[in-house]
């Protein structure tokens, strides 16, 4: 039997030793959304795991069961990579046009489901409604963008010396790509990736967060329903991410691994996989700093800190964990942070009003409280906040206030550590030559920010951060249209802008002799 394409073309089918692997019962079950399916997509079809294991998806603001999905290992990861690998010789050679119109097609709809989309995101990720729905367009956006940049990709002539000689520049595909995607972003770090891999011409598996795969299920069912061809996306859900991680890394068929998480885990990813010669790309941790200057609105600098601290409750790479506040700015900005910070409802973030959802877990609530009542115990004042949160609304989930902390100084874990939650250190400074060296003092380099008004100052320390992103009285420097990445321990290449879709791409050079 033959498989169809979407356009009707046919192929050869994997070999049959192979679809035994994946090939089980589809289940499903109806949900508050309607009919779901509760299983791994793989070749075209929503597939069990072999092993027929599943694992229970928690809302963290609650503690109640969302739902369970397939525990895959690495029998469903190879098989997952042997449905790319076979759909890669037909999608490589599609049209711009017909990638571009699979990925508009994906954006319409994604679209058309954004309220179902950010609904189901607060429950299974926590962040706030107004979040949630801010982030699903944020994460169409890619797929958008990436349809026009299809069409972009251009080669290009190059003189030669000799009379009788022409070069050619082309640019193809890398091949199979394997994604590894984390639970704070859980949809927009999937079409970040998706966009441009598939806008190249690469077939795509990916390994979803495990806290998060229902967000990622809904993300492949629409790429399902706009008849994604056979195998060019593929998702495996896990429990226990490593046994999926060594397949990406060793097996021969991938050309490509991405991975968005953390720095130890992304150092471990990227050196598996450069072992093996394949391409990598990484987006990992930060420990960003936000400097005000003295010449600064403190006052708009502040409210520019909260609005950003406290977004994904401090569950962001990019989430400013130093503010550099100088001393002549040192009251006012305290004082409108301390006004700010004690306004942020903490709660559910289906309820209306609430700013701060719950943190991922209790090992992220352990860390965040570890850091807080560390820099108390060496000398730190807490204004506001500085405890986690308790009674009828928060016992089941995992609430820590949100918190602000000054007079931290060198000696306390929050100045070295990424805390990763709704906390809030402000650091004193005295010497403006000194600050950006302070800010740079770190193994991280992915996002910084900078409040002046001082067009020099900005360009000056623009060019000095040795950071991938800065923002200049912005809180917000991102965009699929933008570059996103980091130095040193935040990573290596780019996603979105033109940079995203080079990571996918090869670039070949032709000889002629005329």
């Amino acid at each position: 039997m033959c498989v169809h394409e979407g356009d009707g073309t046919e192929r050869q089918p994997l070999d049959p030793s192979v679809i035994v692997v994946w090939h089980n019962v589809v289940s499903r079950r109806d949900s508050e959304a309607g009919s779901t399916l509760r299983v791994m997509f793989i070749n075209g079809e929503w597939v069990e795991a072999t092993s027929g294991k599943r694992f229970e998806v928690t809302n963290p603001a609650t503690g109640e069961v969302i739902d369970t999905v397939p525990d895959g290992g690495a029998d469903d990861a190879r098989a997952a990579v042997a449905a790319a690998d076979a759909a890669f010789d037909s999608w490589s050679q599609t049209t711009a046009y017909e990638r571009a119109d699979l990925l508009y097609r994906a954006w319409q709809l994604m679209t058309e489901r954004s309220k179902e989309l950010a609904e189901l995101m607060t429950r299974e990720q926590g962040k706030p409604l107004k979040a949630s729905a801010a982030e699903v367009k944020y994460g169409a956006d890619f797929l958008r963008w990436y349809a026009e940049e299809a069409k972009r990709v251009a080669g290009e002539w190059l003189p030669s010396a000799r009379a009788d000689q022409r070069f050619l520049v082309l640019k193809q595909p890398v091949g199979v790509v394997a994604a590894i995607t984390p639970w704070n972003y859980p949809i927009s770090m999937l079409t970040r990736k998706m966009g441009p891999a598939l806008a190249a011409g690469c077939t795509l598996v990916l390994k979803a967060a495990e806290a998060t795969p229902l967000c990622a299920r809904a993300i492949f069912q629409i790429f399902a329903d706009v008849d994604a061809p056979g195998g060019v996306v593929n998702l495996v859900t896990a429990l226990d991410p490593k046994p999926i991680g060594e397949v990406f890394c060793t097996d021969e068929r991938v050309r490509k691994v991405t991975f968005t998480g953390s720095t130890a885990v992304g150092k471990m990813l990227a050196g598996s996989a450069a072992s093996n010669l394949k391409r990598v790309s990484v987006e990992l941790g930060g420990h960003a700093p936000f400097i005000v200057f003295p010449d600064a609105d403190p006052v708009h600098a502040a409210k520019g800190a909260a609005a950003l601290k406290f977004l994904n409750s401090g569950q962001a790479c990019i989430s400013p964990n130093r503010l550099y506040v100088h001393e002549s700015a040192h009251e006012a900005f305290v004082d409108t942070l301390i006004e700010r910070v004690g306004r942020v409802q903490a709660g559910n973030g289906m309820d209306e009003g609430v700013g701060v959802g719950p943190l991922i877990n209790e090992a992220a609530v352990a860390k965040v409280a570890n850091q807080v009542d560390d820099a108390r115990a060496k000398g730190a004042h807490v204004p506001v906040g500085g405890q986690r949160l308790t009674g009828e609304a928060f016992d089941r989930g995992h609430f820590y206030a949100p918190t602000l902390i000054t007079g931290v100084t060198e000696d306390m874990l929050i100045r070295r550590e990424e805390t990763f939650g709704p906390v809030a250190p402000v650091i004193t400074y005295s010497d403006v030559d000194e600050v950006i060296a302070m800010a740079n003092d770190t193994n991280y380099g992915l996002a910084a920010y900078v409040y002046t008004q001082n067009l020099s100052t900005a360009m000056r320390t623009f060019e000095r951060l040795r950071f991938g992103i800065i923002g200049i009285n912005d809180v917000n420097p991102t965009s699929a249209a933008a570059p996103f990445g980091g130095m040193g321990d935040s990573g290596l290449g780019r996603e979105g802008g033109h940079e995203g879709i080079a990571e996918y791409l090869e670039v070949k050079l032709g000889g002629f002799s005329i």
